[in-house]
């Protein structure tokens, strides 16, 4: 595709991309423990076994599960400044498709937040494996992701959104803003 000008399929990942997953847990954690954990301080995958009193990740899903004021987490998260808007303005061309990964007791929730904050989409999938739903442009923030669907679709763009759990990738796009990734797909 050339220029821009088709309309792609843009497989967009929500927590750690749209949706500010570290700040909505930290938040939480921090009302109902009484900690003082910051965003900045999340700097590998899984975080809450090395910041808090969790033992595995199994310990802190089963908190997550009901840590959202009566509902996941997941319902409670804000997105990132600018995420919505970009989303908005590259649906207008392209066709957004959500890809996340979720827990089963998360899935209502995660629909209750895309309607709440409007996400412009038509097309959700909830997978562990991302290369099953096939996209021109990915946008992910996990290392396991960005390598297997790097590897498995190379006729894709790959990109990063760059955080500070996350390395460079071979055949991946680092991304470090909403107006970086819109000129790889005006590109494209």
């Amino acid at each position: 595709m050339s220029s821009g000008s088709a309309r792609l399929r843009l497989g967009i990942d929500l927590d750690g991309v749209v949706a500010d997953f570290n700040a909505g847990w930290i938040s939480r954690y921090n009302a109902e423990f009484g900690a003082t954990l910051l965003p900045e301080h999340v700097d590998i995958w899984d975080a809450p076994t090395t910041l808090t009193h969790f033992t595995d990740m199994g310990e802190f899903w089963r908190w997550a599960a009901t840590s959202g004021e009566g509902a996941t987490i997941f319902r409670v998260l804000e997105p990132y400044r600018g995420a919505i808007d970009a989303l908005d303005r590259l649906a207008r061309r392209h066709r957004v498709v959500i890809i996340t990964t979720k827990p089963s007791f998360a899935i209502h929730d995660t629909y209750e937040w895309l309607a709440e904050h409007r996400v412009p989409t038509r097309e959700v999938h909830m997978v562990e494996d991302k290369t099953l739903v096939r996209c021109d442009i990915y946008l992910d923030d996990a290392d396991h992701n960005l390598v297997r669907l790097a590897s498995r679709i190379p006729d894709a763009t790959v990109c990063r959104f760059v955080r500070p759990w996350n390395n460079p990738q071979e055949g991946v796009v680092d991304i470090r803003s909403w107006d970086e990734f819109e000129r790889v797909v005006a590109e494209r």
